[in-house]
């Protein structure tokens, strides 16, 4: 059989927010790929759900909120050895700049920034992160964009393009690597959630050029970046969204 560089066989990776929408789908595309996937989120009937679409063996659910205390250090001891890490475990709320709260910085801020960090902080620490093994954290274009009442979450996930560059500096002796897989306006819950609370996402639709994506489309840019065919890719911020936020800066 020739080398396939897009193949995770032989692989164990953790990915975070597998319950429902793109952290599932990168779940179910990274077993596809031939990879032991770990899988967490706070709902456990659907990450149950989501441990059934799991090809192959090996798979194991860890049902966690991670913004509980000691959540994360349980996740990290289930997780064992891993050759890749997807952060895909989000929040987003739609409010306004002169509306915002602590205690609405504190959730998005909270599960976006702080748990993704602490999670490959204590990754590192129990040396459970193996040589050559790959991080993505997933940002979203609203980084890029700024779209309305979204200034939190905006801000949420343009912070993890500069955290993803540095650890990717200090994780390099390792052969290790960390890149941003920012999605655009993908067919999910979380956007459905949105639309009802206001968004104009019908609006951004009508420019963008490919339309609406799916998560596959997602889960395949993060096996790519999982996989050997990026082997020379890290501290980058990969783009998929058919196509938008070029349109929008031109």
């Amino acid at each position: 059989m020739s080398f396939n560089p897009f193949s995770l066989a032989g692989r164990r990776i953790l990915v975070t927010g597998a319950s429902s929408g793109i952290g599932r789908q990168i779940a179910i595309s990274c077993a596809d790929m031939g990879a032991a996937v770990v899988i967490t989120g706070r709902d456990p009937t659907r990450l149950d759900d989501t441990l059934g679409q799991l090809v192959g063996d090996g798979h194991t659910a860890v049902p966690a909120d991670l913004l509980e205390t000691g959540a994360i250090d349980r996740v990290v001891a289930a997780s064992g050895a891993l050759n890749g890490v997807v952060l895909a475990a989000g929040i987003a709320k739609m409010v306004p700049f002169r509306m915002i709260s602590q205690a609405h910085l504190d959730t998005v801020l909270g599960l976006n920034v702080h748990v993704p960090l602490l999670l490959i902080k204590s990754l590192l620490a129990k040396r459970s992160l193996q040589q050559g093994a790959s991080i993505v954290f997933v940002g979203a274009v609203a980084s890029e964009v700024g779209p309305v009442a979204t200034a939190v979450y905006s801000a949420s996930k343009a912070a993890l393009l500069g955290a993803a560059r540095t650890l990717a500096l200090e994780v390099a002796k390792h052969k290790m690597r960390a890149n941003v897989l920012s999605p655009g306006y993908v067919r999910t819950p979380l956007l459905d959630a949105l639309g009802n609370t206001g968004a104009k996402i019908d609006a951004l639709l009508d420019i963008t050029p490919l339309g609406m994506g799916e998560p596959v489309d997602v889960a395949h840019a993060a096996v790519f970046l999982l996989s050997d065919a990026s082997r020379w890719v890290t501290r980058s911020l990969f783009i998929a969204d058919g196509g938008l936020t070029t349109r929008m800066s031109v």
